[in-house]
């Protein structure tokens, strides 16, 4: 008797050590994101560059390596396109067509809407400026991001719009705004990056939409 209870305690004790190895804490998750983007930053052999140089370079960053790290939000964005056009004035609201490239940092899982059904359905975002701060929502519910996360846009998606010039592609040679962005879960998509504490790489390309 007194070894068959010895034994279900040693059972129930095992059991116990397992679930709280196999629990992650926030502070866990947290660590795991910043490991894995410092990999990703490393195996890529991106150069990353405080704000101050950025601002020192004009807004801008030089080749297809380097990375600015934005100290607020804690993205980074490499602006590989300017874009033709004007920026977004203050008070004003536009909607802007996106076709972009989603890869998750820690695993292979990626979306992108350049191919396939979604070729005829760019995202689009509706934003509006208020002095320094943009806010937006998708607004084509056929588009693949607002298909698989919903209307709300990822905050690291408008960090890019105070530096990049939006128009209509008229002429030959207009172009459209090009960037990619490192994105920590805090930036991200509410229903997947927030909730899982997950990384995202982005590659994206905004036009003034009608």
């Amino acid at each position: 008797m007194r070894k068959t209870i010895y034994t279900l305690i040693t059972l129930i004790a095992t059991l116990a050590t397992v679930a709280c190895n196999d629990y992650e804490t926030y502070s866990d998750l947290k660590n795991r994101e910043r490991d894995g983007i410092e990999q990703f930053i490393s195996d890529s052999s991106f150069v990353i560059i405080s704000e101050d140089q950025f601002h020192e370079q004009g807004d801008k960053t030089i080749g297809n390596k380097q990375f600015v790290i934005l100290d607020k939000s804690g993205v980074y964005m490499q602006i590989l396109n300017g874009g033709s056009g004007e920026v977004i004035k203050d008070g004003e609201t536009m909607n802007i067509l996106c076709r972009f490239v989603e890869r998750a940092i820690l695993d292979t899982t990626s979306i992108n809407n350049l191919e396939g059904t979604y070729v005829f359905t760019p995202d689009i975002m509706c934003v509006t400026r208020t002095g320094s701060t943009y806010t937006a929502y998708f607004s084509e519910s056929r588009g693949l991001m607002c298909a698989t996360y919903g209307t709300s846009v990822p905050e690291a998606w408008l960090a890019p719009l105070q530096y990049v010039k939006l128009g209509r592609l008229s002429s030959a040679t207009d172009e459209k705004a090009h960037v990619r962005l490192i994105v920590p879960h805090s930036q991200g998509t509410t229903n997947n990056a927030k909730a899982n504490v997950r990384p995202y790489f982005y590659d994206i390309t905004y036009q003034r939409g009608r």
